[in-house]
């Protein structure tokens, strides 16, 4: 799928690699994208888009050739970057955008430091830690550029009654819309990974539903679809010590019985909320036990 023209750095992957002294380790997650095509590619799929790109939040800077890019279509960016030798590197290696105060680079797990206030985020991110990374973003509200493996990709974009459709579709949904603008192959990146990549946008919204509590309603999701070969009477009762419902039988006395005769794969995103409002309304929850 061709991507959107845009003005970008001039600064050469391997190159940059090269002044880093680094490689690339798969064994420690770490895969250098170094296609330029798709670097150059990767802010404009923010812009064309309309996002806000004052504050540009990039995770797992690397040796910078996405920083690079981000530096002209952002007004400001902050990479967060959990190998100190490449922090360090990248302080050096912008050190003019760093004295200009547009480039700010955290050292830390993007898991665990304070996020700093962002418009967007622009990312190449550590496949190893993708999923927990999108769902530290996705509550924050703020549209995001992001690669992952594209099988994941194809999971947070899938439609219900795909084979792709699973708790992860429904749950990023919940946060946003989600599309999937390009696939990658693995020689765009070194060392290559052994799958391919895609490259997903998002764009925060409400959803068309309500829950009536957002951690359960996900707990909810987690629980049911542990069964998803099930039908949702089944799936409910069966799977009680991960949702925390105290009464089961409760909830399937007074659901929908044509909802409850489906099964997970093929619901929509809001019939999932019907049944856990009833599940909150009359399943007594409380803690999970697993």
């Amino acid at each position: 799928m061709p991507g959107p023209s845009n003005d970008h750095g001039d600064r050469d992957p391997d190159a940059l690699r090269a002044r880093a002294g680094v490689s690339g380790n798969p064994n420690a997650d770490q895969h250098f994208l170094v296609d330029d095509r798709v670097l150059d590619r990767l802010p404009g799929y923010a812009t064309e888009a309309g996002f806000d790109c004052s504050a540009v939040l990039e995770i797992g800077g690397g040796t910078g050739a996405l920083t690079d890019r981000l530096l002209v279509a952002a007004e400001t960016v902050t990479v967060v970057e959990r190998d100190p030798r490449l922090a360090a590197f990248l302080r050096e290696e912008f050190a003019a955008a760093r004295a200009a105060g547009r480039l700010t680079v955290v050292e830390g797990d993007a898991l665990a430091v304070d996020l700093p206030p962002f418009t967007a985020s622009v990312s190449n991110l550590p496949y190893g830690v993708s999923s927990e990374l999108a769902f530290r973003l996705l509550p924050e509200g703020r549209p995001m550029v992001a690669t992952f493996q594209r099988e994941f990709a194809e999971r947070m974009a899938a439609d219900p009654g795909t084979a792709e459709y699973g708790r992860l579709s429904v749950t990023a949904g919940h946060y946003a819309d989600i599309e999937l603008v390009e696939t990658i192959p693995p020689a765009a990146f070194d060392p290559q990974p052994a799958v391919e990549s895609a490259v997903v946008r998002t764009r925060p919204h409400q959803p068309d539903y309500e829950v009536p509590d957002d951690d359960f309603f996900l707990r909810f999701l987690r629980a049911v679809f542990t069964q998803r070969r099930k039908t949702m009477r089944n799936a409910v009762r069966n799977t009680a010590h991960i949702s925390g419902l105290d009464d089961p039988g409760a909830v399937v006395d007074a659901a929908d019985e044509t909802l409850l005769g489906k099964r997970a794969g093929t619901l929509p995103p809001a019939a999932f909320a019907r049944l856990a409002t009833v599940a909150w309304d009359h399943g007594d929850p409380g803690e999970p036990t697993a």
